[in-house]
């Protein structure tokens, strides 16, 4: 049986780690959540975190066909249109980003915005195979964190979104829009089902309190003996108490207004203005009376 080949791409600044997943046999790869580099102060955006995947990728004779979203991120920009204009690679996400779609277009009155998922290429149903080469992917759908996430099997290989994190850390948020507590434990304790032995491959790591380094590979035993969140013998009314009142504490992610505007619609801009200037909106939410 082929093992995959997996490198991972950290991105500091938005704590989120990418990853190049290769087929030895063919040479044939797939990058998993791309991040496109944003300062949300000055507006100014680059490819330069994308780039480096691009080069690993060239210099490793690795030949990128695809852009796998395990969701629409509220934390970063997605990178998979540079891909897709540099590699021909062709962008997949869960078919249920639909629901994402209906539920944001009208926050940012995206009225040029289909909510039919055809910004994406692919959408993929829960159970649904695909090949990167010669390795089969099975897309699982474990929404809860949004509506639309999914995980990708290979082999003993799993690559979980923002479903889980490290074990000494826990699990995701469940408060965006069209997120639900229960729903993501369920969803956890499906992906708890896989072998002890499947590797997970995360999305984000925040170093737990006491640990120095950041971590982005666990397993589901690790998960099932010691997640502070969700191992083995915390209910599902348990988890969800937690999670709620952890959640009503949380801060909004700093960059997540560009993000959802973006990444729904595959990592795109709105179209530019007559001005050749392409825009983000702001929703302004009075607290008090309105001026």
């Amino acid at each position: 049986m082929t093992q995959p080949i997996i490198e991972a791409f950290f991105d500091e600044p938005t704590n989120t780690i990418s990853y190049l997943l290769g087929d030895p046999a063919t040479r044939t790869a797939a990058v998993i959540d791309p991040v496109l580099d944003f300062d949300l102060a000055s507006g100014e955006a680059d490819f330069a975190s994308a780039e480096r995947i691009l080069q690993f990728a060239q210099d490793h004779d690795w030949r990128i066909e695809m852009v796998l979203e395990t969701h629409a991120h509220a934390d970063h920009l997605s990178a998979a249109p540079f891909f897709k204009t540099k590699t021909d690679a062709w962008i997949g996400i869960g078919a249920h980003i639909r629901d994402v779609q209906r539920i944001f277009r009208p926050i940012f009155a995206m009225t040029d915005l289909q909510t039919d998922g055809s910004d994406f290429d692919r959408l993929f149903d829960d159970g649904e195979r695909f090949a990167v080469g010669e390795l089969t992917v099975t897309a699982m759908h474990v929404p809860g964190h949004t509506p639309a996430d999914m995980a990708y099997l290979v082999d003993d290989t799993a690559f979980v979104g923002d479903t889980l994190f490290m074990p000494d850390y826990g699990t995701a948020r469940a408060d965006f829009p069209g997120g639900d507590a229960r729903t993501l434990y369920r969803s956890i304790r499906r992906l708890l089902t896989l072998p002890d032995d499947t590797r997970l491959f995360l999305c984000h790591d925040y170093k737990a309190p006491g640990r120095e380094d950041y971590r982005w590979e666990t397993t589901i035993g690790e998960q099932r003996r010691s997640s502070v969140h969700v191992h083995d013998g915390v209910s599902e009314d348990e988890f969800v108490a937690m999670r709620e009142a952890r959640d009503a504490g949380l801060a909004v992610p700093r960059l997540l207004l560009p993000s959802i505007q973006v990444n729904i619609r595959a990592g795109r801009f709105a179209e530019a203005e007559a001005n050749g200037v392409q825009y983000l909106r702001i929703p302004v939410k009075w607290k008090g009376a309105r001026l």
